[in-house]
């Protein structure tokens, strides 16, 4: 988000730029010209969506391009269930305008407020066994990269390619159109439960195979924690449009804020706070078409960490977290939110050849995160760890290469289709081991 003064800040605030120019294309043509006149000039460039990157993976001193101004539908194929999108388009509103369409996206994430094309650039993911990532839904991606050329790349045209595209952190290019592989439009029930942490990891493998989408949050130094189960349904919508909003939007954003501001104040209340929240874990169902139910608002602002593991590796990694939380007593409040995807082949995903599951650690805003990060991160790299690319993390390029198998495929693609770099800021100079 831009700020009066002319500063760029993401979405928690700990990530601040100042660009000296700001544009906002409304063509591809547009787009082309800008990436063209930085080549000439000498410039470097950076697109965000809407700042929701924990890291300054978008952050731009130089010239920043936002596609806010390139968002919608640009052709809707109902019988061959695809549609080819702005890549500017933010998920909520993408999910209404499918469904117009009578069309869904077969999984999302749990906020629904960034752009698609920053969603699939960054590994973005839901939950459920039988689903991959959201890059996993694209079959055709428009760039324009580096260089200044128009690229349209599907797996059939350009594979390997394509591979590279598919999460490429915003290093090759602009995304400027995607299209999409769909599924009819589809209701689900939600339902929220609560059981102690011990049952639900000696549970974990079958309740994780016995639902279309399941996650658990587990809360540090207490007991229960919170289940969350979506599976299709033909039962009729459940109209408490009200009462939701007020449980799920205004009670718990705005008790937990408060409750996040006195941790933040006084530090050593956290496990109490943690205690507190963990018993009050909501118990309840709902019905709703898909788009509607799989992202939460997110009203208290904190900064993040996540990693992809073996999806076997989950149990394990967890008790050795809450091991190590109770040894060096971190203050912390938030829970930590565990969910699953399928594996791919996509280039740079963190899902790359293995079934994964995810885990991922929240401090509150203004709340110091570096030890407590620090700590669960050595436990996540123990286990075979790769870092969400839009969350905090420690890695460079030469870890980063052994963790990614086509980590130098990727880089030729880069070094192709960015000869000059402008493409480049200091963050991803760091992730490539690029000097000069």
């Amino acid at each position: 988000m831009m700020g009066k003064s002319g500063t760029w800040t993401n979405w928690s605030g700990i990530v601040q730029a100042s660009p000296q120019t700001v544009l906002y294309p409304e063509s591809i043509e547009a787009v082309v010209d800008a990436v063209r006149l930085c080549r000439r000039e000498g410039r470097r460039l950076r697109v965000v969506g809407t700042g929701h990157s924990f890291t300054p993976i978008a952050a731009s001193d130089d010239v920043l391009i936002s596609l806010d101004h390139m968002q919608g539908l640009i052709e809707v194929d109902v019988e061959e269930l695809t549609a080819t999108v702005w890549a500017g388009t933010k998920l909520k509103l993408l999910g209404e305008l499918l469904f117009l369409h009578g069309l869904a996206q077969e999984n999302l994430g749990d906020i629904d407020v960034q752009s698609i094309a920053g969603a699939i650039s960054t590994g973005t993911h839901g939950t459920g066994q039988q689903f991959g990532n959201i890059a996993t839904q694209v079959v055709g991606v428009t760039m324009v990269t580096g260089a200044g050329e128009v690229i349209t790349c599907t797996h059939a045209t350009h594979p390997d390619l394509f591979k590279a595209m598919q999460i490429s952190i915003g290093a090759l290019g602009i995304i400027v159109q995607v299209t999409l592989r769909l599924q009819t439009a589809y209701k689900m029930m939600y339902e929220s439960k609560r059981m102690p942490l011990k049952q639900c990891l000696q549970e974990l493998p079958d309740i994780a195979r016995g639902h279309r989408h399941f996650e658990f949050y587990w809360f540090p130094y207490a007991d229960p924690c919170q289940l969350k189960f979506m599976n299709p349904t033909d039962r009729a919508v459940t109209s408490r449009k009200v009462r939701e909003y007020v449980g799920d939007v205004l009670i718990e954003n705005t008790v937990f804020g408060l409750l996040s501001e006195l941790c933040r104040k006084v530090p050593k209340l956290s496990r109490m706070v943690s205690r507190i929240s963990a018993s009050q874990v909501p118990v309840g169902s709902k019905v709703d078409y898909s788009h509607r139910l799989f992202a939460t608002q997110r009203l208290v602002r904190f900064n993040e960490m996540e990693y992809n593991l073996p999806a076997e590796a989950m149990p394990t990694v967890i008790e050795e977290m809450r091991e190590k939380m109770v040894k060096d007593g971190y203050n912390v409040h938030f829970p930590i939110e565990c969910r699953y995807a399928k594996g791919d082949d996509i280039w740079l995903s963190p899902a790359f050849g293995r079934d994964s599951s995810y885990i991922a650690i929240h401090m509150y805003k203004g709340m110091p995160h570096e030890g407590y990060f620090a700590g669960m991160e050595d436990i996540f790299l123990k286990h075979g760890g790769r870092p969400h690319w839009g969350k905090m993390h420690s890695l460079r390029s030469a870890d980063l290469a052994e963790r990614y198998p086509m980590w130098q495929a990727f880089c030729r693609s880069r070094e192709e289709l960015d000869p000059d770099g402008i493409m480049r800021n200091g963050y991803l100079d760091q992730i490539f081991g690029v000097t000069g």
